[in-house]
């Protein structure tokens, strides 16, 4: 096992971490940008190490210095977290390059399964059910890409083929609109991901979003923790996840995640990663593959009592899954809010100092944050400041006590969209399961 871990992340998830490698009796050392110097995990961990400004291409992004800093720190291994470098596979190959262990999978397989294409044709060659979509790339040939839109029937989205986290993207209902609407993604996808290749696939109107989480030792031995859903979005960024799914057929799940095990089995896969689909009429169709622990992954860890942050320190470690498919018991169930510093009608940020906090708690009750009274959230990063997540008996009671740690959440000083988070849980359709992606923002399009 590992003596110290380098931490290259920075707010909740960065406390998360190092909060697992403390009960694993690891050294942590926290990276941070100059404005981050007195974070709660920078203060609580073993070193530290400031590794630029402000902006994140001069700090989190700044790949050379990270790996400077676990030099000078004698770290063994660095852990990405989620967002920033966790699925750059230059990273990961620039880590290991240089004597440490990157705590994910092998750079080969990030580079694969980021390329939207490459990964579908990987999960069609595994048994894996996709969307009806472009066998590859979209060619420069105007009348080979009108033919593929009829062939596979308006409404299209049109994708990029690097792309994640919702850009890069654009709908289509009709036929004039498609030319156009593929040279304006492909110069989005370019300046977005210096990757102009776009792909077209069918647009599923009312689909549910649905995840299964695994793990996998790159030895052939793989399982999945249960499935998630995720479908509470606006504008592709989740607002409200759960485990496990609603009104799904378990025998569907079960055939799902079985053949998610199948393509770890397939690709070596090595540590946590999360197969992301689209599930409508009773199909499944598979969309992307995000290979790191994901920001949701807490409520999985809930219904099953299973670390994943650990696991994947485990497995980055040498170690051979201890765990086998038979042990995995779903137990109860998980709801998380993401709580973001913005205004909850329009949604745009809202950094400044935290003069009042108070979060919640009692049984069943967690709360990930790195947030305190008098913290100042920064304008320079993603507005999430806390994940309030609650586990009950079952849906009904996990929503029960959802309900009543949102009423005890304060926090004074800054705009947060803890009131749409009331206003969603005392929601019909809600309570009930099972909306699509869109239901949100058809909600919030009836506020105008």
């Amino acid at each position: 096992m590992f003596e110290k871990i380098l931490i290259a992340n920075r707010g909740e998830i960065a406390l998360r971490i190092q909060r697992a490698c403390r009960e694993m009796g690891i050294k942590t050392v926290v990276v941070h940008s100059d404005v981050d110097k007195d974070a709660k995990y920078v203060r609580l961990a073993d070193e530290s190490v400031c590794i630029g400004p402000a902006p994140s291409k001069d700090s989190y992004l700044n790949m050379p210095a990270i790996i400077s800093a676990a030099e000078v720190t004698d770290a063994e291994a660095i852990h990405p977290g989620y967002g920033f470098l966790s699925e750059n596979a230059d990273f990961a190959e620039r880590v290991e390059r240089s004597g440490f262990i990157f705590i994910g999978p092998k750079p080969e397989t990030i580079r694969k399964m980021g390329d939207k294409v490459c990964a579908k044709r990987i999960m069609m060659a595994s048994g894996v059910p996709v969307v009806p979509g472009s066998d590859g790339v979209l060619a420069d040939d105007p009348k080979t890409i009108l033919d593929i839109a009829r062939k596979i029937g308006y409404p299209v989205i049109i994708k990029s083929a690097g792309g994640g986290g919702g850009r890069g993207m654009r709908v289509v209902y009709t036929e004039a609109a498609l030319l156009n609407a593929v040279v304006m993604t492909r110069s989005e996808a370019d300046a977005a991901f210096n990757n102009p290749n776009v792909y077209i696939e069918k647009f599923l109107e009312n689909p549910r979003h649905i995840e299964i989480q695994v793990l996998s030792d790159g030895d052939r031995h793989a399982l999945w923790l249960g499935e998630r859903d995720c479908s509470m979005q606006r504008r592709h960024q989740k607002i409200i996840e759960e485990a496990p799914a609603i009104g799904i057929q378990r025998k569907l799940i079960e055939r799902i995640g079985d053949r998610c095990v199948d393509a770890c089995k397939k690709i070596g896969y090595r540590g946590a990663g999360t197969f992301e689909f689209l599930f409508e009429d009773g199909d499944f169709y598979f969309i992307e593959m995000n290979t790191r622990i994901q920001v949701e992954h807490t409520v999985t860890e809930l219904v099953t009592g299973i670390d994943l942050i650990q696991e994947q320190i485990k497995i980055a470690a040498g170690e051979k899954l201890s765990l086998r498919q038979k042990d995995i018991k779903i137990k109860g169930h998980a709801i998380e809010c993401r709580i973001n510093a913005e205004n909850p009608f329009n949604f745009l940020p809202s950094p400044g100092k935290i003069t009042s906090w108070h979060t919640a708690g009692g049984p069943g009750v967690r709360v990930d944050s790195h947030v305190f009274d008098g913290y100042v959230v920064s304008p320079y990063y993603d507005s999430m400041i806390a994940k309030l997540i609650t586990y009950g008996d079952d849906r009904n009671q996990a929503l029960s006590k959802m309900k009543v740690a949102l009423s005890e959440m304060v926090v004074d000083g800054i705009d947060t969209n803890i009131s749409l988070h009331r206003e969603l849980l005392q929601d019909s359709r809600f309570i009930e399961g099972g909306t699509s992606i869109h239901y949100l923002e058809q909600k919030l399009s009836q506020r105008i």
